[in-house]
C-alpha cells in the first residue's frame, strides 16, 4: 500500500515562491507509478496541476504552465512542486497523488488516482 506525506505549504506574497514535497513509501520496484500534484479551493471541484511519469516526463495545466515545476528523486522516493511567480488564484489545499503506470499511460483525472496525501495549504495574498 503506497503511502503519501506532502508538506511545505505555507503563505507567500504574489510573485513569490513555494515549493511541497511528497514523500511516498510502500511502492515496489515491479511496479511503475504516475505521481501528480492537485489542488481544490473552497467551492471548487478538485484540479490536477502537474503530472511526472515514470520516465521523468511532465504534463501541465494551463494555468500554472511556466510556473511551475514537477519533479521526483527516485532515490529519495520523494515528489516536488516548485511554484514560482505566484498569484492569490494559487491559493488551495494541495496534494500529492499517485497512479498505477501502465504502458507509459499517466491519466489526469483525479479518479485515475488511487493514493493520496493529506494535503497542505498554499496561501497567496497580493
Amino acid at each position: 500500500q503506497v503511502q503519501l506525506v506532502d508538506s511545505g505549504g505555507g503563505s507567500a506574497q504574489a510573485g513569490g515562491s513555494l515549493r511541497l514535497s511528497c514523500a511516498a513509501s510502500g511502492k515496489t520496484n515491479e511496479q511503475k507509478y504516475c505521481m501528480g500534484w492537485f489542488r481544490q479551493a473552497p467551492g471548487k471541484e478538485r484540479e490536477e496541476v502537474a503530472n511526472i511519469r515514470s520516465d521523468g516526463s511532465p504534463r501541465y495545466a494551463d494555468s500554472v504552465q511556466g510556473r511551475f515545476t514537477v519533479s521526483q528523486d527516485n532515490a529519495k522516493n520523494a515528489l516536488y512542486l516548485q511554484m514560482d511567480n505566484l498569484k492569490p488564484e494559487d491559493t488551495a489545499m494541495y496534494y500529492c497523488a499517485a497512479q498505477d503506470e501502465y504502458d507509459g499511460n499517466c491519466y489526469n483525472s483525479r479518479h485515475a488516482y488511487s493514493y493520496w496525501g493529506q494535503g497542505t495549504q498554499v496561501t497567496v495574498s497580493s
